[in-house]
C-alpha cells in the first residue's frame, strides 16, 4: 500500500468516526445545565479571561477541587457562549471527538492495526460511560484529563521509539496536566 492510500484510508475512517460520534451526541446542543453541580461551577467560572481570573483559577480550591484547566476552559466557554448551556455541551463534544481521534491514531501507531484501532476508538466514543462526560458540563474535567492522558501515552510512544531526555520531557509535562 502506498503512502497516499494509507493516509486516505485513515482520513476516511476518521470522518466516519467523527460522523458517528456527532450523530449519537448531537442532541446535547439543546441540553440545559445539570442541576447537580453545574449551578455551582458555571457562576464561579462566569468571568472574563483576565490575568486576575486566570491566576485565581490556579490558586484557588473550590468545591474541594483544584483543577485549574477545567476552570479555565469553562471561563473560555463563558466568554464564547455566555450562559447558553448548549455551547458548553458542544465544547465537551468537541473534546470527546478529539479524544476519540487521539485514541484511534495512538493505537494505530502502537499496533499498526488500523481497523482494530478504529473499532476500539468507536467503542470508546460510543460507550455509555462517556455520555456523562459530554452531557454534563462540569464533567469537562473528564474529557480534559483523558486528552492529557492520551497525549502522555503518545509522548511516551515517541520516547520509547528513540529514548532521550528531550523526548521524555513532554511525557512529564502531559502527565502533570492529567
Amino acid at each position: 500500500m502506498n503512502i497516499k492510500n494509507f493516509f486516505t484510508k485513515k482520513i476516511i475512517i476518521s470522518i466516519i468516526i467523527v460522523s458517528a460520534v456527532f450523530l449519537v451526541y448531537c442532541q446535547v446542543f439543546s441540553f440545559e445545565f445539570v442541576s447537580y453541580d453545574d449551578q455551582n461551577y458555571i457562576p464561579y467560572t462566569a468571568k472574563e479571561l483576565s490575568l486576575k481570573n486566570i491566576s485565581e483559577a490556579f490558586l484557588s480550591i473550590n468545591y474541594a477541587n483544584w483543577h485549574p484547566l477545567t476552570w479555565l476552559s469553562l471561563m473560555f466557554d463563558y466568554n464564547l457562549y455566555g450562559t447558553n448551556a448548549g455551547g458548553y455541551h458542544i465544547t465537551n463534544l468537541i473534546w470527546h471527538i478529539i479524544n476519540t481521534l487521539l485514541l484511534f491514531f495512538l493505537l494505530g501507531r502502537m499496533t499498526g492495526a488500523t481497523y482494530r484501532s478504529a473499532f476500539v476508538a468507536v467503542l470508546f466514543a460510543l460507550h455509555p460511560l462517556h455520555v456523562e462526560s459530554v452531557a454534563w458540563v462540569t464533567e469537562r474535567k473528564d474529557v480534559l484529563s483523558t486528552m492529557f492522558w492520551l497525549l502522555t501515552m503518545w509522548a511516551y510512544v515517541l520516547y520509547s521509539e528513540k529514548p532521550g531526555v528531550l523526548r521524555y520531557f513532554p511525557v512529564l509535562v502531559f502527565l502533570f496536566l492529567v
